[in-house]
């Protein structure tokens, strides 16, 4: 079913009102990939005239926010978490290879903790990954790329921790 903004911000909201643990994040996830799977929503919300980061809806009861993100070109993160949140990323257009972190040592006085790599997995249009709270993880796109991503919380005002690589 093709969805406007305005549907898919409902849905997510009624699922994550009646569930916004795990089960609900799931269900969340998977409406995602069907957004990120239909070319007319992808080329509505995620046009050439979206950033890298611009909020196109932030649920006033329940704060969750869907992010868009267009790149232009090459982008990589260092490693990192969402703080107190989560989020779901979404691929609609090109690759996203992301790498999950263990913990080795949390960050302190004002140092970065140390992360060791997991696994590399790529994210391709359709594809979506939940990073709950504290989940360490870094995208890299090697090219241009569009996704759409749920923050559980505005990350504008969260403090994320940043990691390196071990």
């Amino acid at each position: 079913m093709p969805y406007t903004l305005d549907q898919f911000a409902a849905e997510c909201h009624r699922i994550l009102a009646a569930d916004s643990g795990l089960a609900g994040r799931e269900q969340v996830r998977v409406l995602l990939g069907e957004v990120c799977s239909d070319a007319a929503f992808v080329a509505t919300y995620l046009s050439d005239h979206v950033s890298t980061r611009q909020i196109l809806y932030e649920d006033p009861e329940l704060g969750f926010c869907i992010v868009g993100h267009v790149e232009h070109n090459s982008r990589h993160s260092r490693p990192h978490d969402h703080g107190p949140t989560w989020a779901i990323y979404g691929q609609a257009a090109g690759e996203t290879v992301m790498t999950d972190w263990a913990l080795v040592s949390p960050p302190s006085e004002g140092l970065p903790g140390q992360a060791q790599r997991v696994r590399d997995y790529t994210l391709t249009p359709g594809s979506t990954q939940v990073y709950n709270e504290g989940d360490i993880h870094s995208p890299r796109r090697r090219g241009p790329t569009r996704l759409l991503r749920i923050e559980g919380s505005n990350l504008e005002h969260i403090y994320s921790e940043f990691f390196e690589a071990i």
